[in-house]
This record gives C-alpha cells, structure tokens and sequence, in this order.
C-alpha cells in the first residue's frame, strides 16, 4: 500500500465498503485492498484514492461510494472527520484547494440525501394534502410537517424547512390547492415556531442553572472571558494552531471543529458579553470557509 499520503488517524467508518482488485467492480473509484480489509487498511486507501482522482471525478467517487452502503450520510459525516483529523496531508495550495472541494462535495451530498428523504414519502401523499405543483415537483406541508417532527437534529430542520421556503418562492408554480394555506406561509409559521422553542427551552434551561447554582453556593458558575473585538480575529487563531504543526509534526491543537468550538464557545463570550454561536464558531474554523477568515492585516500572527 502506498504510503505517500500516511494518515495519522482514523475515522470509525461503520460499513466498510473494500473489494480485492481481483473482484473490482469499478476499478477507478472502489476501493481495493489485497490485504486484510480493516478500519486501517480502509482509511489510508480511501485517502490515497482522494489524492490519486483529478478534482473532476471527486464528485462522481463520492456518489458511488455512497451508493455502496446502507446509511450514505453516516460514511459522509466519517469522511469528512477522516479528513478533519488528516488536515496536514493538505499542505500545498494545490491541495488545499482539493480539501475545499471535496467539503463542499460533502455538503453537497448530504443535502441532496436530506431532501430525498422526504421525497420517498411524496408518491403516498393524497392530493388533497398537496399545497401546491410545479413541473419539477410538488409541495406538501403535510410531508414537511412530517419530516420535521420525526427530525431531531435542530440544525437539520432549519436548513431544510429555508431551503423548502426558497425553492416553493423560486418555483413555477402550474397549480395551487385552494382549500390549503400558501405552502411558504406554514413553512415560515413552523420555522419561527420550532427558533421561538427552542429560545424558550434555552431560557428555561438557564433559569434552572441559576437557581441550583442559588440552593447550592459551592456550584460556582464559570468565568467566561470576553472577547473585545471580532469574534472570528480569535477564532481564526485556533483556526492556525489546529492546522499548523510544531517542532514534533504535529497540529499545536490536535482536537476536530466540533471539539474547539465546544471550548471556545464555553470559555468566552463576544464584545456585548453574549454567547457566542457554536454554529458559527464551527464555520470559522472550517477550512473550506476560508471566506469568513479575519483579513491579513487583522489576524493574530502566531
């Protein structure tokens, strides 16, 4: 096996989906292992594979390795966190550049298998509970309804509930169900009900902190250090410690996005003293949001 690309870690890919050469189906995108096929084995093969693709078929090897198992978004999620935890393989521009693509790659996918999951659903809907057609597709709340309540990621269900919004208003609409409120419109009124919720439970949630931390003196709350300036100028620079490497090889913070959002989001708060977003702290230290990066003349030069 190659060892030109050596990966330090390993994602827990449930499904691995490697063949022996001899029995390659597609020999350019599956994976082939003529020795023991395990977590190791796949892992450092699948990203040999990245680098071993022009950037133009990255998009077509993900599609078929996701059609080769049988929970497509849980390989995209560990994909992309063997990639997280390998950043230092993508040292050149060249490669940095294949790092971004295939992120976006990634969400790309995930968002194409959010939405035909609802689409499963759509052939049994009765006419009657179909909002409005277009020559594409047709709307139903009653599905949307569905998927929402059956969702628990909160995330997921924003995204999805934007993305119906937009595409229903962008939509050449060729007939509309007049016995049923505008399908925007209960999209709109179940997304500021599901934001005004949770706001609600968070709320709640922290009044009780409060009050235990008042029945029980010794639960001191945690100081929090308030960040006098643009949230993502720090960020940024836990951005730099996670991908540049000291004298031993290694990242200075050897930790994922979600695990350094978690601590920055608990150990600081923004310039009027509120919570910072884990949301968008986890943007920040993207490294394919390299958009929202603090301008030269603005970063902290570590």
């Amino acid at each position: 096996m190659s060892v030109k690309y050596q990966i330090k870690e390993t994602a827990p890919f449930p499904e691995l989906a490697a063949v022996p050469m001899a029995q390659a189906v597609n020999a350019e995108f599956d994976i082939c292992i003529d020795t023991e096929i395990n977590l190791t084995t796949y892992c450092q093969t699948l990203i040999n594979k990245v680098f071993q693709l022009p950037h133009s078929k990255l998009d077509a090897f993900i599609q078929y390795q996701i059609t080769l198992v049988k929970q497509p978004d849980r390989w995209l999620n560990k994909f992309e966190k063997l990639l997280t935890l390998n950043v230092h393989l993508f040292e050149t521009e060249r490669d940095k550049t294949r790092l971004v693509k295939l992120y976006t790659l990634i969400e790309k996918h995930r968002s194409l298998l959010q939405s035909s999951s609802i689409k499963e659903v759509k052939s049994k809907t009765p006419p009657r509970l179909i909002n409005a057609t277009s020559e594409e597709r047709h709307f139903s709340f009653h599905e949307v309804k569905n998927y929402v309540d059956t969702t628990e990621d909160f995330n997921a269900k924003v995204l999805f509930l934007n993305e119906e919004i937009f595409e229903y208003q962008q939509a050449d609409i060729i007939s509309t169900n007049t016995k049923l409120q505008p399908y925007d419109e209960q999209c709109s009124k179940l997304l500021n009900k599901i934001q005004s919720i949770r706001k609600l439970k968070q709320e709640l949630e922290r009044e009780q902190k409060e009050l235990a931390q008042q029945s029980n003196p010794s639960l001191q709350p945690k100081i929090k250090l308030r960040i006098n300036g643009a949230t993502n100028i720090m960020v940024n620079a836990f951005k730099q410690m996670m991908i540049k490497k000291g004298t031993n090889g290694k990242p200075y913070l050897h930790y994922n996005i979600k695990e350094v959002a978690e601590f920055i989001c608990d150990s600081f708060v923004d310039e009027f003293g509120e919570p910072l977003s884990k949301a968008t702290v986890q943007t920040y230290l993207s490294p394919n949001r390299i958009d929202k990066d603090p301008n030269n003349d603005d970063k902290i030069k570590l």
